[in-house]
């Protein structure tokens, strides 16, 4: 069966990309901890969706660090305040650089546990630089010269937004991830940016929203 190393953060989006990706190929995730303000909460949202799932092609989680305190010093995402609310543009919740720390860490992993294939949960309608299909295949190439070990970075997403994925998989205990900036322990805001994606998502899919929001 074939590798692949899965980036998972707990969220909707990813969780489902583990859940698509264990049919086919044995799924290594890889959660990279980079001191954002939500990750203990997020880090234990994807462990609970696993046991949930309980699927046998899914390894163990490998968590990778990559402090961005001194990048992004009392940036909101790591102060934990003044976090985008409901109606923010999506332009409020870039991160400068994510995909690139991600996929960078990954790739370094993998090039060092005989795999190369990494798949990242892009949705259709993501706007930033670093979540094109063209930054996709150049950092990939990148990343091989780089590594001298062959990278194939997978988005097989991309083609889908929020509704579709919610429709297409409900099946999933989709209830047990989380889409939050501003989590109180395991439930949701309600208030954020992402909150407000992941309930529009389920509005358009006509799917009930099981999420725990205040």
């Amino acid at each position: 069966m074939k590798k692949i190393a899965v980036l998972a953060s707990g969220g909707l989006d990813s969780s489902v990309l583990l859940a698509e990706e264990a049919g086919t190929a044995e799924v290594y995730p890889i959660y990279v901890q980079c001191g954002l303000a939500w990750e203990e909460v997020e880090r234990q949202a994807l462990d609970a969706f696993l046991r949930a799932l309980n699927h046998p092609h899914i390894k163990p989680v490998t968590t990778l660090s990559a402090p961005i305190g001194t990048l992004y010093g009392s940036h909101w995402s790591v102060a934990g305040d003044s976090v985008p609310g409901a109606e923010a543009p999506d332009s409020a919740v870039y991160l400068p650089g994510r995909n690139i720390l991600l996929i960078g860490l990954a790739a370094v992993w993998c090039s060092t546990h005989d795999v190369s294939r990494i798949a990242i949960g892009s949705l259709a309608g993501n706007p930033f630089p670093d979540a094109t299909a063209e930054f996709f295949s150049d950092f990939a190439s990148v990343l091989s010269r780089g590594l001298e070990h062959r990278i194939e970075l997978k988005a097989g997403l991309r083609d889908l937004r929020k509704w579709d994925l919610i429709k297409r998989f409900h099946h999933l205990p989709l209830e047990t991830t989380l889409t939050c900036m501003a989590p109180a322990g395991l439930k949701h805001c309600g208030r954020c940016n992402k909150c407000r994606e992941r309930q529009i998502g389920f509005e358009k899919a006509g799917i009930r929203d099981l999420t725990d929001y205040p």
